[in-house]
């Protein structure tokens, strides 16, 4: 398991500490793994979730600290969505 991942899992939590996300996501990060968010907070997993973010860690990394809007990112072909793109937009509004 990457530590990578794990770190990205705990800030992803602390996130979403302060709103309730109702629907599962999942980040999947090239080269990486993937990490699954839901009611329970983000986990390092790769199970079924209602929409798939893909991106490459660079991306994701700039999406998670904040240098990147996830729209943006969506926009200019550096994140992909497969799956509910309501929920991915109320993701990137929980992250936000």
């Amino acid at each position: 398991m990457s530590d990578t991942l794990e770190k990205a899992a705990a800030a992803l939590n602390e996130k979403l500490s302060g709103g309730a996300f109702d629907a599962s996501a999942k980040f999947a990060i090239a080269d990486l793994g993937a990490i699954v968010l839901d009611a329970n907070g983000a986990r390092v997993s790769d199970e079924e979730a209602d929409v798939t973010l893909s991106a490459d860690a660079d991306t994701f990394e700039q999406i998670l600290s904040g240098d990147l809007n996830p729209t943006g990112a969506f926009m200019s072909g550096k994140l992909s969505v497969d799956g509910d793109m309501g929920i991915a937009m109320k993701l990137a509004s929980v992250l936000a």
